[in-house]
């Protein structure tokens, strides 16, 4: 009888280590290729969302941009602080939500802008 249900523990020991080992190929390989999409996106903006903890697609809905405009940036950001300021009844998670938002989108013109003036350097001295 023990040894019986020594068989059945190993055996359940057995089954749950291949699917342990299997689920963490199917991470890593997803890992992997996440990597690679982020190098091929831009290797500076990959970092900016890393840092911020948000995506550039996320911080143009938080703000409802379309276009990456100064602008419309600060206009719409002005909007929704004052909107969700904690004294007129607001969120104060919401309210950092935007400010982080307006933070990364900050960032990608940053980056953007450094890498029009390698361009620009280039198209004037051809």
């Amino acid at each position: 009888m023990a040894k019986y249900l020594a068989q059945i523990i190993v055996m359940g020991a057995q089954v749950v280590g291949r699917a342990f080992a299997r689920a963490l190929q199917q991470e890593y390989a997803a890992s992997q290729a996440a990597a690679r999409a982020r190098s091929t996106t831009g290797q500076q903006s990959a970092a900016a969302s890393s840092i911020s903890g948000m995506t550039l697609q996320e911080a143009q809905q938080i703000l409802n941009i379309s276009t990456l405009t100064p602008e419309e940036i600060q206009k719409n950001y002005e909007h929704l602080f004052k909107v969700n300021d904690k004294s007129v009844g607001g969120s104060f998670y919401l309210q950092s939500k935007v400010v982080r938002a307006k933070e990364r989108l900050d960032e990608e013109l940053s980056i953007q802008s450094e890498q029009q003036k390698p361009q620009s350097q280039q198209n004037t001295e051809t």
